[in-house]
Order: structure tokens, then sequence, then C-alpha cells
């Protein structure tokens, strides 16, 4: 056997696959094809902050006594009016979460302004469940900021 006779494997022979590997030239990945670590960490309490406050909304809906009755409120609204603001928010949310994990690129900007209104509505809720609305107000905080923050690219 020569050393200039092909031995059947294409990978050894110069200029055919020393620039190719193996299986054929990798195709890139388009850039929203996968989720990043802040965008799924969002998307994830979206989804599961989306989910409780239609349970919230529900509870305020049914006028049950999970809430505390307010007397003289400035953004008095009935418990039923809080009850369908925080239902739809929260089902606004919860779609858009999901939507995040799908790495859909409007749900980043959809995401920001969903969780500064749910800010709101919890802040003007304070009053019915203050260490509730607290602690959404900061998961709502933790949504912006993942949301917000500049994209890292990968590879």
């Amino acid at each position: 056997m020569s050393p200039h006779t092909p031995t059947g494997d294409p990978h050894g022979e110069i200029g055919t696959a020393w620039s190719t590997p193996r299986g054929g030239p990798h195709r890139p990945t388009p850039p929203d094809s996968r989720v990043g670590g802040g965008i799924a960490f969002a998307g994830v309490l979206m989804l599961c902050g989306g989910v409780l406050a239609v349970f919230q909304g529900i509870a305020a809906i049914a006028e049950d006594d999970v809430y505390a009755r307010v007397g003289s409120y400035v953004y008095e609204l009935s418990l039923t009016g809080w009850g369908w603001i925080h239902l739809v928010l929260g089902a606004l949310a919860a779609a858009t979460g999901a939507a995040l994990l799908k790495g859909m690129t409007w749900a980043r900007y959809t995401g920001i302004f969903l969780a500064a209104l749910s800010m709101v509505a919890q802040f003007l809720f304070l009053p019915y469940q203050p260490l509730w609305s607290i602690t959404v107000m900061a998961i709502d905080v933790f949504v912006i900021w993942s949301l917000a923050s500049p994209r890292q690219e990968t590879g």
C-alpha cells in the first residue's frame, strides 16, 4: 500500500474534510431559539405569579373572607372590582410568561409592561393584603430587572 493510496476515510485527506467537521457543517442557531437564564427566570416568575394572581382575583370576586374589609381608602374600589383587575392581569401575565419560555421576542416588552402594571395594582391593593402585596411587588421588580437587563450573546 503506497502512502498516496486513499484509505476510504475522507477525513485524513488534505483539501477534502480538514475544514469540515464530521457530520457536515454545523448550522448556526437563530439568536431567539434558546431562552437565556434571565429570560427563563422572568418567564417562570410571570407564569407562577400570573396563576397566583388569578387565584387572588377569584377569591376577591367570590367575596370570600380572605381579605380584610377596609374603611375609608383613597383608592377605594369594591372587592369584586379588585378581583377582576387581578384576574385579568394574572391571566395576561401567565400567558406572557409562557410566551417568554417559548422564546417569543414580543413577550419581553409585554412582560415589562405587565409587571409594572401589576406593581401599581399591588400598591393600590396594599390595605387589603399588605404582606402579600409587598411580596408580589418584589417579584415584579425581579421580573422587570430580568427582562430589562441587556441580552448576553451565547456561543
